[in-house]
């Protein structure tokens, strides 16, 4: 089973004092503090081995010949069995535009598996804040931190989530469209959550009702603002390996200690398939990457089935791009998983993994995410 945090467990599932640990909820701050990792004479505290902690990155995949309705209702029946297995936060996308994808409302999904489950921590990975009036995500998230205190998690992005066009559908101008102001809007959303700079509008809910605040990235931009706002980082390692690196290396660096963090918290998003073996595994994950293949070459299309996905006619330069995207995931049997996951920990030193697992059957979904728990989360263990 996994290693399980301490805030918001029944007692009957807390696990002794030497293997906990406290990833940032609402507080947000690390579980040593400032006087623990202060010399005392000639030595340092010794630095002790803790479990990382395990969450869930959830897109709610529409599968060929299947509904909308039925990927919402797959993603809250892995949602309550995560849950059950000791995964530490659940969180769902924000994708616009896309057949495959069905998290294009993370504030509304949120709220549906926040109110389906009872202990896990649940958020958005991410809102796309250029998508969105601050004000808008304030009382969005306000209302469901006031619905379940000490449960929500808000994400923010800066990438639109979708192609140009659908950006434009969604912000109305094209003034919108850039990035630029994204510090901007997000300095005005920790306000309408904190009241730092009193003004005429105030978010209600929103002003006293505070989610965890993150700052997702996929390169050293969102990395370096997070460390100098003392943000906790979540990094997309699933979709851009090549920077992960980099992104947390700039991020450690630029950190500042702020009302969220007194030290630096990173977690890595990772693609994850687990299976009984490794040939199995690597058939389940064959339609998440025909489905990022025809993303990127403009044919969006519902996931597809193994069977499809084996039979697709791929030419050298996909079957390429395909290989090179699964160099980045965790993908194979119980004990080579382990062996990927504990590699990526070693060279990120990350303080929280989370898996996001896009197969077609939600029974193997389900099943990738019980074998790591069973099988695979014991293993993974780092230095605090």
């Amino acid at each position: 089973m996994l290693h399980v945090p301490e805030r918001g467990i029944p007692r009957r599932r807390r696990l002794p004092e030497r293997c906990r640990t406290n990833p940032p909820g609402r507080s947000g701050k690390s579980p040593v503090g400032a006087a623990a990792r202060k010399k005392s004479g000639p030595w340092r505290v010794a630095a002790r081995v803790i479990d990382v902690p395990l969450s869930v990155l959830d897109l709610a995949p529409v599968a060929a010949g299947t509904t909308v309705g039925a990927a919402l209702r797959h993603t809250t029946e892995l949602a309550r069995r995560t849950e059950e297995l000791g995964y530490h936060r659940f969180w769902v996308a924000e994708h616009h535009n896309m057949p495959a994808i069905a998290s294009s409302a993370p504030a509304v999904l949120i709220a549906h598996v926040a109110a389906a489950t009872s202990t896990i921590r649940v958020g958005s990975g991410g809102v796309m804040l250029p998508n969105h009036a601050p004000l808008v995500v304030a009382e969005q998230f306000g209302t469901l931190e006031a619905l379940h205190p000490g449960r929500i998690d808000l994400g923010i992005g800066r990438a639109p989530g979708t192609d140009q066009p659908t950006a434009l559908a969604l912000r109305r101008t094209m003034a919108g469209l850039s990035a630029e102001n994204f510090p901007e809007e997000l300095d005005d959303l920790v306000n309408y959550f904190t009241g730092e700079r009193p003004g005429p509008i105030t978010a209600t809910p929103g002003l006293g009702d505070r989610p965890a605040i993150w700052l997702l990235g996929s390169s050293g931009f969102s990395a370096r603002l997070a460390g100098l706002l003392g943000l906790p980082f979540s990094f997309a390692h699933h979709f851009s390996a090549a920077n992960t690196l980099p992104a947390l290396a700039l991020y450690r660096q630029s950190f500042r200690p702020s009302r969220w963090l007194d030290r630096p918290y990173a977690m890595v998003a990772v693609n994850a398939v687990c299976a009984e073996d490794d040939e199995r595994a690597a058939w389940l994950s064959g339609p998440a990457s025909l489905s990022f293949l025809r993303l990127r070459t403009g044919r969006p299309a519902p996931l597809a089935s193994p069977e499809e996905a084996a039979a697709y006619p791929y030419t050298e330069a996909e079957r390429q791009f395909v290989l090179e995207r699964r160099a980045g995931q965790a993908l194979g049997s119980p004990e080579t998983v382990r062996g990927q996951l504990a590699e990526l920990l070693a060279r990120t030193e990350a303080d929280e993994l989370m898996l996001t697992t896009m197969v077609y059957d939600i029974a193997d979904r389900v099943r990738s995410y019980e074998l790591i728990a069973e099988k695979v989360a014991g293993g993974l263990r780092r230095q605090d």
